[in-house]
């Protein structure tokens, strides 16, 4: 089903979408084999007074009264 756009394109036009779409494509293959590899596993441990004195947000503890 041609597109729209893709009426008026010349050969070298489509041929320059074609490696443009190869090259984004081989990017996000690769960044996600990265992300496999490296960060999946990867767990942070966060602590709320930590972070509530980073923001300057008084933090409370959970079930405390106010």
């Amino acid at each position: 089903m041609p597109c729209a756009y893709c009426i008026d394109m010349t050969i070298s036009d489509k041929r320059l979408l074609r490696h443009l779409l190869t090259a984004v494509l081989i990017k996000l293959v690769l960044l996600s084999v990265l992300w496999w590899l490296f960060i999946r596993d990867s767990h942070v441990s966060v602590d709320p007074n930590i972070v509530g004195n980073r923001f300057g947000v008084p933090t409370s503890t959970q079930g405390a009264s106010k």
